[in-house]
C-alpha cells in the first residue's frame, strides 16, 4: 500500500474539517462578532475516524531494533479523544494512551514539543503480534473495538485489520450528557 493511499482518507477528513472551520469563522464575521475559535462538533472527528478504520487508527513499524506503534491518526482527533484504550495482544483494553493538550485555534495540528510520548509505542521487535483500540469520545461514548495486526510487509509503516468488536458498555463508562433521539 502506497503512502498516499494511505494518508487518503486521512486527507479528506482534514479538509471537510478545514472547509467547516472556515464556516464557522465566515457565519460569525457575518454577526459582526468577534470570532472565537470552535472546536467542531464530534460528527466530524467520528467521521474522520471511520475514514481512517481501514488503513490503521494505529500503525505498526519495525526500525532500529524495535517496534513502533503510531498513534498520530488519532491524535489529530485528540481534542474531541478522552481516551484511547488499548491491549497488546489482548483485547482487554486495559491501557490508555496518553493525547496531547487541544489548541481550539488549531484542532487538528499536532502540538510541537520535544516529547514523543504522545505519538508512539516503543516495544521490543515482533513484542505486538496484534493492539487493540478503542476511541472515547469527550462525550463519553466509545467506539467500536477493532484490532489490528502488523502488515505483511516489514519495510512499510501500517497495519491491518484482524477483528472488529462492537463497543462493550463498561461499568466506568459515563452515560451520554445529552439524550439520544
Amino acid at each position: 500500500m502506497t503512502d498516499l493511499a494511505i494518508r487518503k482518507p486521512l486527507l479528506a477528513a482534514l479538509l471537510i474539517g478545514t472547509a467547516l472551520l472556515a464556516g464557522v469563522a465566515h457565519a460569525q464575521e457575518e454577526d459582526g462578532e468577534e470570532y472565537k475559535a470552535q472546536i467542531p462538533d464530534v460528527a466530524i472527528y467520528k467521521a474522520m475516524l471511520d475514514a481512517n478504520k481501514q488503513t490503521g487508527w494505529v500503525q505498526f513499524r519495525e526500525f532500529s531494533g524495535q517496534q513502533l506503534i503510531y498513534f498520530t491518526a488519532l491524535q489529530t482527533m485528540h481534542c474531541r479523544l478522552k481516551e484511547v484504550r488499548y491491549s497488546i495482544n489482548s483485547d482487554a483494553l486495559d491501557k490508555t494512551f496518553p493525547m496531547a493538550a487541544c489548541d481550539p485555534e488549531l484542532p487538528f495540528n499536532l502540538p510541537s514539543d520535544d516529547s514523543q510520548n504522545w505519538l508512539y509505542l516503543n516495544l521490543k521487535p515482533g513484542e505486538a503480534e496484534t493492539i487493540a483500540v478503542q476511541a472515547v469520545w469527550d462525550d463519553g461514548s466509545g467506539s467500536e473495538i477493532v484490532v489490528y495486526q502488523p502488515c505483511k510487509n516489514p519495510e512499510a509503516t501500517c497495519a491491518s485489520i484482524k477483528t472488529i468488536k462492537k463497543s462493550k458498555k463498561r461499568a466506568d463508562e459515563p452515560s451520554p450528557a445529552t439524550p439520544v433521539r
